[in-house]
């Protein structure tokens, strides 16, 4: 099990950017894919991108292509998001998620990930 700590949201204005941080503390983590997901009121939770524990494997929803990119420092234990021409639509609660794997997979669904964050607040204006 790894905990995850996750910063960096705030309020923007329509075509701003931010940049998201999943911190990760506990066991190694090691072969942990890592995912971002995101919840609006009143919604399910969603995909949103995920990386390789190598870091040369991401998968997107098809929402935020093209607009966000997932990364990832092993040194610093780190997974960013960084979102840019952010849309109202793209308000939610920004969560990290883990899920111990020692292949790359395409893990989209919520109850593919074992460890979560907190979560971080996202909201854009228009």
């Amino acid at each position: 099990q790894v905990q995850l700590v996750e910063s960096g949201g705030g309020s923007v204005q329509a075509g701003g950017s931010l940049r998201l941080s999943c911190a990760a503390s506990g066991r190694t983590w090691r072969s942990y894919i890592t995912g971002w997901f995101r919840q609006a009121p009143g919604q399910e939770r969603e995909f949103v991108a995920a990386i390789s524990w190598t870091g040369s494997s991401a998968t997107y929803a098809d929402s935020v292509t093209g607009r966000f990119t997932i990364s990832r420092d092993n040194v610093k234990n780190t997974v960013y998001l960084q979102m840019n021409s952010l849309k109202p639509e793209d308000t939610a609660v920004y969560y990290c998620a883990a899920r111990y794997s020692a292949n790359w997979a395409v893990l989209s669904a919520v109850g593919q990930y074992d460890d979560w964050g907190q979560g971080t607040q996202v909201t854009v204006s228009s």
